[in-house]
């Protein structure tokens, strides 16, 4: 393993593997993906906001997802189709630790930190009881300096993934 996928002080140094900006692209069924994951300590360090940008269709680029929608070009005025995440993680009133997410297609989800030891060893993993049932969303560390994420439901089978990431880090803005 490339990066130290190591654990910071406090109840939320768990994520500190995660701090900074991400981006994952490949194919998916609706055509070319772009996803951009940016994790930072908010509200004096007391929550870790996520805010992800999805972005799908020809001609998308990291700077699309990491800001406002592309408004097109005139040789191209389609703009990519955009899906949206903020979520914060901190300690709930029960004293556990948990997500609180919200996503631009007007759905909400909570859930609590779990494992995922049959993923990784050092997975990070929040579950979350949905509609269809129980699901999960999980990180870990790849061989270099990113990370894979995946969601998936849980059957009577075991854990279904449908949906699988390899996240690399974006360069740092300048300053």
């Amino acid at each position: 393993m490339g990066k130290t996928w190591k654990k910071g002080r406090g109840k939320l140094g768990f994520m500190q593997p995660l701090l900074g900006q991400w981006e994952a692209s490949q194919n998916s069924p609706i055509g070319p993906l772009l996803c951009v994951r940016a994790f930072e300590e908010v509200l004096g360090g007391s929550y870790i906001r996520l805010t992800a940008r999805w972005m799908f269709g020809s001609g998308i680029k990291a700077k699309d997802a990491s800001t406002a929608p592309s408004t097109g070009s005139p040789s191209k005025p389609k703009k990519p189709k955009a899906y949206e995440e903020i979520a914060l993680i901190g300690v709930g009133d029960d004293r556990n630790l948990c997500f609180w997410s919200f996503t631009s297609d007007g759905k909400r989800s909570q859930g609590t930190l779990s494992e995922a030891t049959d993923l990784h060893p050092l997975a990070i993993c929040f579950e979350a009881h949905m509609p269809a049932g129980l699901a999960r969303m999980a990180y870990w560390p790849d061989d270099a300096d990113g990370f894979f994420w995946a969601v998936e439901s849980k059957n009577a089978k075991g854990w279904n993934r449908f949906t699988e990431h390899h996240y690399r880090p974006l360069p740092a803005p300048p300053t």
